[in-house]
């Protein structure tokens, strides 16, 4: 007891135990938070001990820079600050959907800055912005101000004690690895972070990204996977350039935002069927589970999954492609080898162009052209501020007729999307909803009232391609299960991960049931309908039964990314897309003076066309999709050079007219 009284009054004693305490300390607050509760924090320190105290050392690790600096005080409040920030981002982000926070989402951070308004309230958002003002001010005044070690020490004790906990990290990171308590593989990102702890998951989800090289990868390995002649001569994919198939169809997919049959939720009831036209389709074509590679949330994932037949998975937890390699990188998908094919590929969102930068990203996706809602006009909003799907028939059916060709369209919906409120905003629902608890209750009202509204959607629009001239097929999906609180135990197929699907066409088709994973939905439909070309849609096609069937396909995935590209004799074979923002082209007919205001007359202008001049945006208003007015002063001499610009609500130029 001397000894330790002894150790107390030293320096480096003191500093010892505090970065222990506050350790501690700071992993408990951390995971209370992203359990939702004191109680829950305590249960998880009891019941998971090792698990606990080895995400506490992480903590302290990153925390034992005080031991080396005069400043302790900042260390404690920046290092300890840092970590009780994102732990309780975590918590409040848990509370709003069911993927928890990783360092993914620090590079979709203008992203998720962009839908903070539909989270928070105006006053919310000004108390948090004046909240991080003083925090930053404080921060500034301890650097300055706050005090730090003045006496004189023996460097080398500090120095050993830093390096002492550094290698006790790495040697219990080591051990907890072998001994199981943690993992490097998350089947289930939410599962891993309630298992495994937040600091290790979210560390993990900074230092693994990407597809990892395979063992045993090299050319003969990669080309091994495909029978002889399965892909084309030396088992090299060149793709063909053909003309279009008359038999073919046209191809409509169309993913459904949250969207779920609410009768697969258990513990709610409706006073009416919700879904009647979504129930008529899945009683009459092709239908099945859907295992969308998310819960609640990464709509971007599902997407790339389905176009890509790739599996997310093979990628770092938490990890979108759409914000890392896709930034950089082309990829073979359906729309690169339906336009080989003669088809023209369409991309159509009924929400921001830049939202996880897809305008940057569908062009190495191959798209053609790419509708958001920039380019959108008559867009109606729901009570939580996203925009209703009635507004993408419109949109499908320009997309199918811009051109002579067939088409390839692939539209995202918005409307189901969360965050649903706890408080009644429907006042007159159509459908009423029985719920567990009322706060649950208010949340499953709205979000059913949404899923009804784009059932009816549905049924519009199937009614209008039932009409359309050419022969169309209509692939329907939903993203992921809505962020609701939900256990896999309520839901009618036991999988918080199953959503459905549907294959409908506007002429006779047969109807085959079948279950699929979003990275198989393609290579399904190309199979119907006679289409045996791409590297993984063969794949899949071919192969699914094998027993090395994920192990090869994740050899095909970091080869066609990462890797020496073997499976295309050395060089990917795809370019980006020269892609069009807009299926209809904006134009500009003519300017037009009265009195000392400019008005400009044209085609296709929305409420995101601003008149821009050189680059910059000029104070502009709406009067309508063929006139917009100038609201500020310009010298005559520049009117001639005047364009029209789309830009979103974040100030990002999408497209300027030529």
């Amino acid at each position: 007891m001397e000894k330790f009284k002894e150790v107390i009054k030293k320096d480096l004693g003191r500093t010892v135990i505090t970065i222990v305490l506050l350790s501690f300390a700071i992993n408990f607050v951390i995971e209370a938070v992203s359990r939702q509760g004191l109680s829950e924090g305590f249960s998880y320190l009891l019941t998971q001990p090792l698990v606990f105290f080895y995400n506490m050392l992480i903590i302290l690790a990153t925390l034992s820079i005080a031991i080396l600096v005069k400043r302790r005080l900042f260390v404690y409040i920046v290092v300890g600050g840092t970590w009780l920030g994102i732990g309780i981002a975590n918590g409040v982000i848990l509370s709003n959907r069911m993927t928890p926070f990783t360092t993914k989402d620090l590079q979709v951070l203008e992203d998720g800055l962009s839908i903070v308004p539909n989270y928070l309230s105006t006053k919310e958002i000004v108390f948090m912005c004046i909240g991080i003002a003083i925090a930053i001010a404080l921060l500034v005044l301890i650097f300055i101000k706050g005090p730090r070690r003045k006496e004189k020490i023996d460097p080398k004790k500090y120095i050993a004690t830093f390096l002492i906990i550094m290698v006790l990290m790495g040697g219990s990171s080591g051990l907890a690895i072998k001994t199981g308590v943690v993992e490097t593989f998350f089947g289930n990102l939410a599962y891993a972070y309630r298992d495994f702890g937040f600091p290790y998951c979210f560390i993990n989800t900074w230092v693994n990204t990407g597809v990892n090289r395979p063992m045993g990868y090299n050319e003969k390995a990669v080309k091994a996977i495909f029978a002889p002649g399965e892909l084309g001569e030396d088992g090299i994919y060149v793709p063909e350039v053909t003309d279009v198939d008359e038999k073919l169809p046209n191809i409509v997919v169309v993913q459904l935002e949250s969207f779920i049959d609410p009768y697969m939720v258990k513990t709610i009831t409706c006073s009416e069927d919700p879904v009647p036209n979504w129930r008529k389709m899945m009683d009459e074509c092709s239908s099945g589970y859907f295992t969308a590679p998310a819960v609640g949330a990464g709509t971007a994932n599902t997407e790339f999954e389905v176009l890509s037949g790739m599996s997310v998975k093979f990628f770092g937890p938490g990890e979108y492609p759409y914000k890392s390699i896709l930034r950089e990188e082309t990829c073979e998908t359906a729309a690169y080898i339906l336009k080989n094919m003669g088809f023209k590929a369409h991309a159509i969102h009924n929400h921001r162009g830049a939202f996880y930068g897809r305008n940057q990203v569908y062009p190495n996706l191959g798209f053609d052209t790419f509708t958001s809602i920039e380019y959108m006009n008559h867009v109606v909003k729901t009570p939580k501020n996203w925009a209703k799907d009635q507004v993408l028939t419109e949109q499908i059916l320009a997309a199918l007729d811009s051109d002579s060709e067939h088409d390839f369209v692939f539209t995202v919906s918005v409307q189901g999307h969360g965050k649903y409120p706890t408080e009644q905003v429907i006042e007159m629902p159509d459908i009423e909803v029985t719920a567990p608890t009322e706060e649950l209750q208010y949340q499953y009202i709205y979000y059913v009232n949404q899923i009804h509204e784009m059932d009816k959607w549905l049924g519009e629009l199937t009614t209008a391609l039932s009409k359309y001239p050419e022969p169309v097929v209509l692939v329907l999906y939903g993203d992921h299960i809505p962020a609701l609180e939900m256990k896999a135990e309520e839901m009618e197929s036991g999988d918080l991960y199953n959503t459905q699907y549907l294959i409908w066409a506007n002429y006779k088709i047969k109807a085959i049931d079948k279950d699929l994973h979003a990275y198989q939905l393609m290579p399904e439909v190309f199979d119907r309908l006679g289409i045996h070309d791409g590297t993984l849609m063969l794949y899949h096609q071919n192969h699914s039964e094998d027993e090395a069937y994920l192990a090869n396909l994740k050899t095909l995935e970091y080869d066609m990314l990462y890797g020496k590209r073997f499976i295309y004799g050395g060089k990917t074979p795809f370019e980006p897309a020269d892609m069009r923002m807009g299926i209809r082209p904006i134009k500009i007919e003519e300017v037009v003076q009265i009195g000392e205001n400019y008005y400009i007359k044209g085609e296709n202008f929305t409420q995101y066309s601003k008149i821009s001049l050189d680059g910059e945006i000029l104070s502009t208003i709406y009067l309508g999709p063929t006139v917009l007015g100038l609201l500020e002063e310009v010298n005559p001499e520049d009117v001639e050079r005047m364009k029209i610009s789309q830009v979103e609500k974040y100030n990002e130029i999408l497209s300027t007219t030529e």
